[in-house]
């Protein structure tokens, strides 16, 4: 066969990724929404994103499709929308998947502390032992 009658398949160009400024926008979008959803103030919220100076935050919030997040806030992004997530699977009730991180818990990683408490710790680890720990309940394994 030559390669004038060869069949064509047509070639499809790979999905293009996600730029970093996409990724950002789409990312701190989903967030602010969160934390209106959970009642979280200013400085909970610049906490929870990793300790930006207030400025930057402020200008994240208002113009967040011009932010080029670093990886420390993409991930805590990533691990507040998977916690987010799973409470929205856990408890069905919109009401009580957003307040759930604000009520004291007697299970080991919150100590009879609220789960926003170990969030607010400052640490990505304290995100990432509440989102285990989500999923653990999701996955019947807590």
């Amino acid at each position: 066969m030559s390669p004038a009658t060869a069949s064509v398949t047509p070639s499809r160009r790979p999905r293009a990724e996600p730029s970093l400024t996409e990724m950002s926008a789409a990312g701190l979008r989903a967030f602010f929404n969160i934390a209106r959803d959970w009642d979280l103030s200013a400085e909970e919220q610049i906490i929870l994103l990793g300790s930006p100076g207030r400025s930057t935050f402020f200008k994240w919030k208002q113009s967040p499709q011009t932010a080029r997040l670093g990886r420390d806030t993409l991930e805590r992004l990533s691990l507040l929308l998977g916690i987010y997530k799973a409470l929205q699977i856990l408890l069905p009730q919109p009401t009580s998947a957003d307040t759930w991180i604000k009520r004291p818990n007697s299970a080991p990683p919150f100590g009879g502390r609220r789960a926003l408490d170990r969030m607010l710790a400052g640490n990505v680890s304290d995100l990432v032992a509440v989102r285990q720990y989500l999923d653990a309940m999701r996955g019947g394994w807590a």
